[in-house]
């Protein structure tokens, strides 16, 4: 008996994240869309052993360049079928996933705006393009995650309070033959080491799931979303295997500074290979160069709850320590995009691209490509001119991107809920 495919396609996939954690779970991923080419080269160079043919004509890059293809659909089911031996007309997709470009709805992104409306910039739209997508492909389920900050945005200025989240509610409800319903869920509730809120909205497709029509309930508690599981991990438990007492500002540690000592650290550490067994080589744990004043200040800071004497201050300065252990109101960090965010809770540095990783639950056997890091108007990008037009080296992707653990927790659910339609 062949084992069923559970099929993935991935709107605005980022670096994979979202991706990761549903592979985890069971999906196989049989189309990508990301517009920034080093990120989707992240997503690439992680799937290309498993899954090859995405490098062919199964990925693309601007999702409007897609929608306003007449023949797309088609070619896009003939190479499906192709390469996967997959007729969509007889098995549809499973899940479809997006995540559009969050930039224009977070606090950081509104602060950027550069007094320009919400309603003007072409990224805070592309929901709607998802839509579209949606409605052409008509998958069993689909999944929109976007920040906290969407629930509360407005197009202009004088706007109303919610009214952007309100058009993306209403746009995907619109889509014919689906029940939807969102929550916004936080990743340490997941096993993820930050708090990390999240919208999320899933459409359940009623052609599929007869029993789905329960309109007065709530996301977890109608199944549409798993429950909390609970699982703090502290940043010490997932952090103290990489701690190099030898380490070189500037330099970079290829080896682990000590085996696995935990369940957390043995999960990342796990071979990809299918084979038993951790990894021995370290890969992206380069560190940052820093002044003798930085670095006192960093000291200083380690030692002292976080503090800063008033001769080391500076006007930009917003760096915090990473706490070894929570407070009793649990995680409460959440990954930015850049390296200085944070202080080391050991060390007088900042993060290695390789602990932000861990810090949003990515394996350590996870690659990033392109530059490790950019500032300015480079990395966040102009939304005067295109938004598009900016940077995403390695430090943005993985803190744009979905942790996988949380991903991974949704996927389990989206399976179960496909499991039972069979």
């Amino acid at each position: 008996m062949t084992k069923k495919k559970f099929t993935l396609i991935d709107l605005f996939a980022g670096c994979g994240g979202l991706s990761l954690g549903l592979e985890q779970a069971g999906f196989i991923p049989i189309y990508v869309n990301e517009l920034n080419n080093d990120a989707l080269e992240s997503y690439l160079i992680n799937r290309d052993n498993q899954f090859p043919y995405l490098r062919k004509k199964l990925n693309s890059n601007d999702i409007k360049d897609v929608v306003s293809d007449e023949k797309f659909f088609e070619k896009f089911k003939s190479e499906i079928k192709k390469n996967l031996n997959l007729d969509l007309k007889d098995t549809p997709v499973d899940l479809l996933v997006g995540g559009p470009p969050c930039q224009g709805f977070s606090g950081i992104g509104i602060r950027r705006s550069y007094s320009v409306d919400k309603i003007q910039l072409p990224s805070n739209h592309l929901y709607q393009d998802m839509a579209y997508m949606i409605f052409k492909i008509q998958p069993k389920i689909f999944l929109f995650e976007n920040v906290r900050g969407l629930l509360s945005a407005r197009w202009t200025k004088n706007g109303i309070k919610g009214e952007i989240f309100n058009d993306v509610l209403n746009t995907f409800t619109e889509i014919p033959n689906y029940i939807i319903k969102y929550k916004l869920l936080h990743a340490k509730d997941y096993g993820v080491p930050q708090n990390r809120p999240r919208v999320i909205l899933v459409g359940l497709n009623k052609n599929y799931f007869k029993d789905v029509n329960r309109e007065n309930i709530d996301a977890i508690e109608g199944g549409f979303l798993p429950k909390p599981t609970n699982d703090y991990p502290n940043i010490e438990e997932i952090l103290s295997d990489l701690v190099d007492k030898d380490f070189e500002y500037g330099g970079e540690s290829k080896f682990y500074g000590k085996a696995p000592q935990n369940k957390w650290q043995k999960m990342f550490r796990s071979n990809n290979n299918g084979n038993s067994g951790y990894l021995n080589d370290l890969s992206e744990q380069q560190y940052s160069r820093h002044s003798e004043t930085v670095i006192k200040r960093f000291n200083f800071m380690i030692k002292n709850n976080g503090k800063i004497p008033e001769e080391l201050k500076t006007k930009k300065f917003a760096q915090r320590v990473l706490p070894k252990v929570w407070s009793n109101n649990g995680p409460s960090i959440t990954t930015c995009s850049l390296p200085d965010d944070f202080v080391h809770y050991s060390q007088p540095r900042s993060i290695t691209v390789r602990e932000m990783a861990r810090i949003q639950t990515f394996p350590d056997w996870y690659k990033f490509y392109g530059k490790r890091t950019t500032g300015g108007i480079r990395r966040a990008g102009n939304p005067r001119t295109s938004i598009f037009d900016r940077e995403v080296p390695k430090y943005t992707q993985i803190g744009n991107a979905v942790p996988p653990k949380l991903a991974y927790e949704i996927g389990k659910n989206f399976l179960k809920i496909l499991k039972n339609s069979l």
